[in-house]
């Protein structure tokens, strides 16, 4: 059995992050999103939504079970210490997830594991298990205004969240592969993203 490739990929909120992983799953890569892994514990049922109870209190649970994102986002604007404590409880879940997610693609004789991680740069642990790492970048402004025509968020909570983020420049630093998403058609995107290598040895 071929060894199996391990890109870890990244990118700011906005950056075009989810649309590259979509492109090279197209390719044949398996593609494990920490981010809808996340989202499936917090919502309703969720493995995560007990400690988050008990740990926030009721008043972040949505009535059908869910963890209420509108509440905390709140909370973590006024209490520096709230995402610390909520993400002690998500990422634990999130990694075991992961990491089963990931053996079942090598059993599946995977030559190509994407790990899609918005806190890869931040996180030591996700570091230290991809063999080399994607960066999808991008200005701020772009992200700004991407992520205000998807959502309902306002200017201020989208700088917000981009502040929170590792800074631009980290994420460039420990780029292997750089994608520059702006002014990039999804055709040239796709382009782009077909230069990356899938299996050891190209």
């Amino acid at each position: 059995m071929a060894p199996t490739l391990r890109l870890g990929l990244t990118g700011g909120i906005g950056s075009g992050k989810s649309t590259v992983a979509g492109f090279l799953r197209q390719r044949g890569a398996a593609i494990i999103d920490a981010d809808a892994i996340s989202r499936s514990m917090t919502a309703a049922g969720g493995l995560a939504i007990g400690a988050i109870g008990r740990e926030f209190g009721a008043a972040f649970i949505t009535t059908n079970g869910a963890l209420d994102r509108n509440a905390m986002r709140q909370l973590a604007y006024t209490d520096s210490d709230a995402r610390r404590r909520l993400e002690d409880i998500i990422h634990p879940l999130v990694g075991q997830e992961a990491r089963r997610q990931a053996a079942d693609a090598v059993e599946r004789d995977k030559s190509c594991i994407v790990f899609d991680i918005p806190l890869l740069v931040e996180s030591g642990y996700w570091r230290r298990k991809v063999d080399r790492v994607i960066v999808v970048d991008c200005t701020s402004e772009a992200q700004v205004e991407r992520v205000m025509s998807r959502s309902e968020l306002t200017r201020e909570a989208v700088e917000k969240i981009i502040a929170s983020q590792t800074r631009r420049e980290n994420r460039l630093k420990a780029a292997d592969w750089v994608i520059y998403n702006v002014g990039l058609s999804l055709e040239q995107l796709a382009t782009e993203a077909g230069q990356i290598p899938l299996r050891f040895g190209l």
